[in-house]
């Protein structure tokens, strides 16, 4: 089995995406920016929209 990084609600968007490609159809399935807007934490973001971030993490770590 591969050593997958952790993902957690401090990390960037940026750092996954760049990390894990294949997370960048869950940002975009939460309607979250992974481009301009991805300079900020997973937590933020969802703060800032409304999401659940345990909800977001999990669909996150699902792709993995």
């Amino acid at each position: 089995m591969p050593n997958i990084t952790q993902i957690d609600r401090a990390m960037t968007i940026n750092d996954i995406v760049a990390q894990h490609p294949e997370t960048a159809g869950v940002f975009h399935r939460f309607g979250l920016d992974t481009c301009c807007g991805g300079g900020v934490s997973v937590r933020d973001a969802a703060q800032r929209h409304g999401l659940d971030v345990e909800m977001l993490l999990e669909a996150l770590r699902d792709v993995l």
